[in-house]
């Protein structure tokens, strides 16, 4: 019911927002919140920060764009509803696989294995022009036509990337509800005692990894059609950097925060020219950042839910004043 409400009005968005907030604004924050949401659910239900979700977005990413149509004639074009499965195939392993290289970790050990392996394939996509095209990688890879309707369309575009977007918190909430999501909070609140119950703390751990790589899988297909290309770029620091911003600044332990991040994000990236010089940009996302941090150490998505619960019990004492 919840996702209904968020859905209805913004599902409506294309009649009245001009292309330039729709597809600028508006896409690109629920594109960013869908791969910073793989992020918040490891760190609300795991326990783990990864800085590795910039790269299993570029798995995804980078095998829609080999097995899609591009213009550098590199790879194997194949229809969308066989290549869009297999990006989500790939990004789902290649988290699992770190899953599995960070089962034993946790805290800043998690984040240097983490943050290692997703410096580790940007090197390895600006390196190899087999299967990424190096330093280039790959352009025109544009979305496709589905029943005559052109997905590279703003409103059409928007109207799949707001899906996604609710499909994906859908996921997570009946995902953490499943046996498998209690065994995830289990090791994170306790992984001695799962253990000591006989259940392999692995397990778990790897389908978390998994899952957030689905989640980031899906965003990477999002952003490849959205900008058209990938290439290390899309993969480097600042990619990786972006993510755990826009993760914290909506409220890192909240996994709607990441949509509340990205927007926020968002607006800062494209109208901050017109406040700061373009130059100056990371010193004002800095700023934002550090001035959450100190007021709303959990995030925007936190401070605007005790807010309201202060104004609900507000409203309540007031109810009960006028009745006394």
């Amino acid at each position: 019911m919840r996702y209904t409400v968020i859905f209805i009005p913004m599902l409506l968005m294309p009649l009245v927002l001009n292309d330039f907030w729709l597809t600028q604004v508006l896409t690109r924050s629920l594109i960013l919140g869908i791969v910073a949401l793989s992020l918040s659910f490891l760190a609300t239900y795991l326990g783990v920060v990864s800085f590795a979700q910039a790269g299993i977005a570029g798995a995804g990413g980078y095998t829609i764009a080999y097995f899609g149509p591009n213009t550098v004639a590199i790879g194997v074009e194949l229809p969308f509803w066989v290549s869009i499965p297999l990006a989500l195939i790939c990004a789902t392993v290649f988290g699992g696989m770190i899953g599995l290289v960070a089962r034993r970790s946790r805290g800043i050990y998690a984040i240097m294995i983490t943050l290692a392996v997703g410096v580790a394939f940007f090197y390895f996509t600006r390196q190899n022009y087999t299967l990424f095209n190096g330093w280039t990688g790959f352009s025109g890879v544009r979305a496709p036509m589905i029943g005559g309707t052109s997905l590279r369309e703003p409103a059409p575009f928007y109207v799949l990337s707001l899906t996604a977007a609710i499909a994906s918190m859908v996921l997570v909430s009946g995902f953490v509800r499943s046996p498998m999501g209690l065994s995830i909070q289990a090791v994170r609140a306790a992984p001695g005692r799962v253990m000591a119950l006989g259940i392999p703390v692995t397990t778990p751990i790897m389908a978390a990894f998994a899952f957030s790589g689905f989640l980031a899988g899906t965003g990477g297909i999002l952003n490849v059609w959205y900008q058209e290309r990938i290439s290390s770029f899309s993969v480097g620091l600042g990619p990786i950097i972006d993510i755990l911003i826009i993760a914290v600044i909506g409220g890192l332990r909240h996994p709607g925060g990441a949509f509340v991040g990205a927007i926020v994000f968002v607006l800062l990236d494209t109208f901050a020219v017109d406040l700061v010089d373009r130059e100056r940009f990371n010193t004002l996302i800095g700023t934002v950042l550090l001035l959450i941090v100190i007021l709303a150490p959990n995030g925007l998505l936190q401070l605007a839910l005790d807010g309201a619960a202060k104004l609900r019990r507000h409203n309540h004492n007031q109810q009960n004043m006028s009745n006394q």
